[in-house]
């Protein structure tokens, strides 16, 4: 499978996660191949080489660290720019409590899928001032639309069926899996009629197809509200992707932070498992960083490859090191600059001694 160590702390994370996957006794043979800000003089400027997206063609799975968002030079993300290549419409974020963190909510156990592919992030935007951007304003205005103010910057945000429909069914299939009881689709179909009320009606055309696991609809407004009061009452939420950007961010809060929040993408016989968090690049060679969220996605990579008795392993192991709290990261600390924290290395040799396997 293909390797993409990252950049920033990425390589750093990406070797422990190496080791600690290694160690539970699957065998992998690794095809690493290299991305990000590193890489961007040798490939024009390119961050995300052509080789890379070919590779993860090739082997179908890829485990990646994180990559920094270049500034300027006009590529988005490459995170972005790799979904969009590989058409990985759906993502996956678990957020699950672990005894030991700390944090004001227990026992929470939500997964978000995310629209992957649309919405406000299908980049079709027209900037203040420009031509392009006068022309729509006045086509709208022709057809009996009004903008309160006219130097505005325009965003395009596409709900189509076809994207609703799969990422849709996609949640239905993760959650009758996985053993979950219910989806919720959230929405704003109140206000935007025309694209969260298309996402929200075939929401409910696909649920009826899938009487088996639980439904229902939540405003987005209103979900983030029930989130905080009573996260018990939910399971695997689906958003669309800006929504779900957002929602995935609260949720991963409650369950003490982005360092416990692992990521997954999925297209068609293409996954990409990844930490929620970014590249960190301040902290790069400290060996300070928690690499628990990219070990949390390299589970839910070995669940992927039906590999599930390893991934309850790994998982124990983490969650034992956790509510130990001795060999654990400055952030998971009672304070932050508690001098017993160890570093990114040290949380692999603790997981890799849980496991009982010495690499």
């Amino acid at each position: 499978m293909t390797l993409i160590p990252g950049d920033g702390t990425g390589p750093e994370l990406t070797e422990a996660t190496r080791r600690v996957l290694e160690a539970t006794g699957v065998e992998f043979e690794w095809d690493v191949r290299h991305a990000g800000t590193d890489v961007m003089d040798q490939h024009g400027g390119n961050p995300l080489p052509d080789e890379v997206l070919d590779a993860i063609r090739e082997t179908g799975i890829a485990l990646k660290g994180p990559i920094t968002t270049p500034v300027g030079g006009g590529f988005r993300s490459v995170n972005v720019g790799l979904r969009k290549a590989l058409d990985l419409y759906g993502q996956v974020r678990p957020c699950k409590s672990y005894p030991g963190v700390r944090s004001r909510f227990e026992d929470v156990d939500l997964v978000v899928v995310r629209e992957n592919t649309e919405d406000l992030y299908a980049g079709i935007e027209y900037e203040q001032g420009t031509d392009e951007a006068e022309e729509l304003i006045e086509w709208i205005e022709a057809r009996g639309g009004r903008l309160r103010h006219r130097d505005a910057g325009i965003s395009i945000k596409p709900l189509s069926i076809t994207g609703t429909r799969r990422i849709v069914e996609f949640a239905f299939d993760y959650a009758r899996r996985h053993g979950r009881r219910k989806v919720t689709a959230v929405h704003k179909a109140n206000i935007m009629k025309f694209t969260d009320g298309l996402y929200l009606r075939v929401a409910r055309e696909v649920a009826e197809e899938n009487g088996d696991v639980e439904f229902d609809d939540r405003i987005v407004d209103n979900m983030s509200m029930q989130l905080v009061q009573r996260p018990e009452e939910y399971d695997v939420l689906l958003l669309p992707n800006l929504y779900g950007d957002i929602v995935s961010d609260l949720c991963a809060g409650m369950i003490g932070g982005l360092g416990l929040a692992p990521g997954a993408n999925f297209g068609e016989g293409v996954a990409i498992f990844e930490p929620t968090h970014g590249s960190a690049p301040k902290y790069a060679g400290q060996n300070k960083v928690n690499p628990m969220a990219m070990m949390l996605s390299g589970m839910l990579m070995l669940r992927h490859l039906d590999e599930e008795e390893a991934a309850d392993r790994l998982e124990q192991a983490i969650a034992g090191v956790i509510r130990e709290g001795e060999r654990v990261t400055y952030d998971m600390k009672p304070t932050r600059d508690d001098p017993s924290a160890v570093g990114t290395s040290e949380v692999a040799d603790a997981i890799v001694d849980k496991l009982g396997v010495h690499v």
